[in-house]
């Protein structure tokens, strides 16, 4: 490797697994390659749903040590809104709770007593989600746990303060606690304190690119990395980091960041806080260099991730083989329906969902799989033509990043869908986005329109031409919208 190339591990945190990755970047050169992968399985206790936290900080040393001997620098991303409490002496107190965890059900109606929903929004600029941290906490309020607690750390920064000893709180993750001002990219004080949230449980705030300490000597040596080893700040929610790696090279774009969520929207300056926006369930979530992630939630690919489980694991490339053949727009679902949030049953709870609205009900393998794809192509569509129309701000292309770029049916179906081109790819963009803002920070590459440039000069990508008018596809979603 020459001087001039150096070397980045991305700890990459997703719902169903995580992985390390070292990018190799250089003036005009930009690989990635995978050293370690994991999974990440979350835990049924007698508390209720739990992440194994310590599983995956041993997945991280796992993949550090493969990633050696030498690294520049490491940074860490996963996914929001959940968090691991610490005692005055730092010790972790008991797992993180899993978002999915049924603790917040009836939480935000307590919330919106104290502070209306249409306050709120307009105060933080966060779509409702039953799991947003502000919900987690209202809910913990009467815990031991939380009383005891002096610290609260996001998981990405939670991962960081055991590698280093050093606590912060990266931007991009706390705008997804429904406690940051999207216009002020600061705290929001005053909600905080009228529903009894003291901010100084939150380490201070970082940027994506502001050091985040060294390794420790006992990681050095667990690792067997040569030191110092610093860690950098990146886009630490997977989505922000995601985003940074769309490779657009047009202003008018949308994304959507494909996995077990979908994330679908638009790039701004500044967020949308209007009263249509709340209505229609859209976030304001920070990016890099000051833009706003305005986007939509959508179940994404969970839904077929449950279903293959509740199969026996059966070969994906042979279901969507199948799917394909089965009639479009059959049969669709509400793809952003909080029925669906929860493990467990997902074949029959879509056939449910059909049979209850009055559609032909899916019943083979290929026919429930293609109802999923139908149904997340018609969301993302849905989030695209909201989105421009609430920020009067329209797109020529869409960009689709992330694990659903494998899946060619799915692209191709958001193509004719949305009416609009689609260019699919990197598959691995949150751990793109996050080696480059670390190279960013040490001085390799430029501004975010640098980053993208060098992502479209070297990363491989698929364009998929819209095919037929959507016609029908506004016709499934007034069928939809009907029921």
């Amino acid at each position: 490797m020459s001087a001039d190339v150096k070397a980045y591990a991305a700890v990459d945190l997703g719902a169903s697994s995580g992985r390390v990755m070292v990018g190799h970047v250089g003036p005009d050169s930009l690989e990635l390659a995978e050293a370690h992968r994991f999974p990440n399985r979350p835990v049924r206790t007698p508390e209720g749903l739990r992440w194994d936290i310590l599983a995956l900080y041993a997945g991280v040393l796992d993949g550090l040590r493969a990633a050696g001997p030498t690294l520049d620098s490491v940074g860490i991303d996963s996914w929001a809104v959940d968090y691991g409490l610490l005692d005055v002496d730092g010790a972790l107190l008991g797992n993180p709770v899993h978002y999915r965890d049924a603790r917040t059900e009836g939480v935000a109606e307590k919330v919106w007593a104290t502070v209306p929903a249409g306050e709120l929004y307009e105060s933080t600029g966060l779509q409702y989600a039953p799991f947003n941290t502000l919900y987690q906490l209202t809910a913990a309020r009467d815990s031991a746990q939380l009383a005891q607690a002096e610290r609260l750390l996001l998981i990405p920064d939670l991962l960081s303060y055991w590698l280093t000893g050093e606590q912060g709180t990266e931007l991009t993750n706390a705008s997804t606690t429904q406690l940051i001002d999207p216009r002020t990219r600061d705290w929001s004080y005053d909600i905080a304190s009228r529903l009894g949230i003291g901010l100084g449980l939150f380490a201070p705030l970082r940027q994506p690119g502001d050091p985040a300490g060294v390794l420790r000597a006992e990681v050095l040596e667990e690792t067997g990395l040569s030191g110092p080893v610093p860690v950098t700040a990146v886009g630490s929610h997977d989505t922000a980091s995601a985003v940074a790696a769309v490779p657009a090279v047009e202003e008018r774009f949308a994304y959507i960041c494909t996995g077990t969520w979908s994330l679908a929207g638009l790039e701004l300056d500044a967020p949308v806080l209007s009263e249509a926006s709340r209505s229609a369930n859209f976030t304001n979530e920070l990016g890099l260099d000051g833009t706003v992630r305005y986007l939509r939630n959508i179940m994404g690919l969970w839904l077929l991730q449950e279903c293959v489980r509740a199969w026996g694991e059966p070969e994906l490339g042979e279901l969507l083989r199948g799917a394909a053949r089965v009639p479009a727009l059959r049969s669709v679902v509400d793809a952003g329906d909080a029925a669906f949030l929860a493990p467990g049953r997902m074949p029959e709870r879509i056939a449910d969902a059909c049979r209850s609205s009055g559609q032909p009900v899916p019943e083979s393998r290929a026919e429930i799989t293609r109802c999923i794809l139908d149904s997340l192509a018609l969301a993302h569509r849905r989030a695209v033509v909201d989105a421009q129309e609430l920020a009067g701000h329209p797109v020529d292309v869409v960009h689709i990043v992330g694990g659903g770029t494998r899946n060619a049916l799915l692209c191709q179906l958001t193509a004719d869908a949305c009416g609009l081109p689609v260019i699919a790819g990197p598959t691995e963009a949150a751990a793109l986005g996050n080696v480059l803002v670390q190279a960013r920070a040490h001085g390799l590459v430029g501004d975010l329109a640098g980053m993208r440039g060098l992502l479209a000069r070297t990363q491989p990508s698929t364009r998929y031409e819209p095919q037929g008018d959507t016609a029908r596809w506004r016709a499934a979603e007034a069928r939809l919208a009907a029921r």
